[in-house]
């Protein structure tokens, strides 16, 4: 193989094979022996530097879209990814993997080598997550579809209604999980949408005479064929559809759900169900109470059963498609501690680099870490506070960072947390 440079102005012009332009319009070619008899008269073959462009793109599309998923993770090392960006949950994380794993199992596995099993269907799984707000939900499936390389996308059931009314219909979904896909329909048909908020469409008995419930059991109603699978008619620019408007046609059948919600309450109609009446009490002070009804509400929570998500409003027909049911523990001011500093991607490392950025180094100490932790329980939003209280904090040092003298070492104490001194004049900076 060699390059054909320009020719002269005496020479025939050098062609390339694929789009036809000239060494004049395209610049060098790349020559190659064809594997052709030399009596066709085509013998040699030119490519030029476009088309050469064109083709890797080609293969790099072909093998996200065939070869990401030919080595399936097991459940355990699926976890083990996990665990880096996510502390704690065990239990879920595990249920999770395998649900997973098994889901992929039945997309990507060949025949059986045995007559008594061959011809038997593997249903669909899809996932349920219930627990409160910043506890990691939407983490976890983000975590998973970055480990297993497959299209990924988020929606909101809150902005969801049925078709005709003011909102999403929920095919734009799975245009989400195209878009995602590069408009690669066979990559997004392996992919997973993550539906947050999916206690907010409960029906509720108020309205049931009243006027139609276009934001809740209608809209359980039309979720239940894209998460059983089904031919979905997608409109490609999104929007309401219309009887002229093309339509992207996208196979459900292996896409996996993974539904989250807070489910406000729910603790209390299990506690019903199993007779406790009262949750809560029983210490004196406020603390030990609020630590005593954080603890049964994670023991009750995880008794959930689809009689009791029904009793909160979610139709039969909608819990029977998400089989698996995982509740997620309210986090521990422990477990805000070990998110400040041991994921991957903690949010104390990502300011030391960008410290490193300014030619400095930044540290926390152990006390400025649980002071941080301390704060963003007392807030009630799970993690999400860590990143708040954190950026607060952060801002007038940022600010003032780039005009420091370079190389310094920089140390968060609990006294700066708590905004008792400066960083800049705290010991050790």
């Amino acid at each position: 193989m060699t390059t054909e440079e320009s020719p002269s102005p005496t020479q025939t012009p050098v062609l390339c094979d694929f789009c036809g332009r000239t060494t004049a319009e395209a610049g060098p070619m790349i020559e190659g022996r064809a594997l052709i008899p030399a009596s066709s008269g085509r013998p040699i073959t030119h490519i030029c530097a476009n088309c050469v462009g064109a083709c890797e793109s080609l293969f790099e599309q072909h093998q996200r879209n065939h070869a990401e998923l030919e080595e399936m993770p097991t459940p355990r090392e699926l976890v083990a990814h996990l665990d880096r960006y996510i502390i704690g949950q065990d239990r879920v994380k595990k249920a999770l993997a395998v649900a997973v794993v098994n889901h992929y199992k039945r997309v990507l596995g060949g025949p059986i080598d045995d007559p008594e099993l061959e011809g038997i269907e593997v249903s669909k799984s899809n996932v349920l997550l219930i627990g409160p707000t910043g506890c990691g939900k939407t983490a976890l499936a983000q975590a998973l579809a970055r480990r297993l390389h497959v299209p990924f996308a988020i929606g909101d059931a809150t902005t969801l209604t049925e078709a005709g009314y003011v909102g999403e219909d929920v095919e734009n979904l799975i245009l989400k999980l195209v878009m995602a896909a590069d408009y690669q329909i066979p990559a997004a048909e392996k992919g997973i949408i993550y539906i947050d908020e999916i206690d907010k469409i409960g029906k509720t008995s108020q309205n049931v005479s009243i006027t139609r419930d276009v934001s809740g059991e209608g809209v359980q109603q039309a979720l239940l064929k894209l998460l059983e699978g089904t031919i979905a008619n997608v409109p490609p620019q999104g929007g309401r559809k219309h009887p002229e408007q093309q339509y992207l046609q996208v196979n459900t059948s292996n896409i996996l759900f993974i539904c989250g919600g807070t489910f406000v309450g729910l603790e209390e109609i299990v506690g019903k169900r199993l007779g406790r009446k009262m949750i809560g009490f029983g210490r004196g002070d406020e603390g030990a109470r609020s630590l005593d009804r954080e603890i049964e509400r994670n023991e009750l929570v995880a008794q959930v059963t689809p009689e009791h998500l029904e009793r909160y409003g979610m139709i039969p027909e909608l819990i029977g498609r998400l089989p698996i049911i995982a509740s997620l523990n309210q986090l521990s001011e422990e477990d805000l501690a070990r998110i400040l500093t041991e994921p991957r991607d903690a949010l104390t490392r990502q300011y030391e680099v960008l410290f490193r950025y300014d030619d400095a180094r930044l540290k926390f100490d152990e006390r400025a870490i649980r002071e941080i932790a301390r704060r963003a329980k007392a807030r009630g939003t799970g993690a999400r506070a860590l990143r708040s209280i954190v950026e607060s904090l952060m801002l007038d040092i940022m600010y003032d960072l780039p005009e420091r003298p370079p190389g310094q070492t920089y140390t968060i104490t609990e006294e700066v947390v708590r905004g008792e001194r400066s960083l800049f004049d705290a010991e050790g900076a």
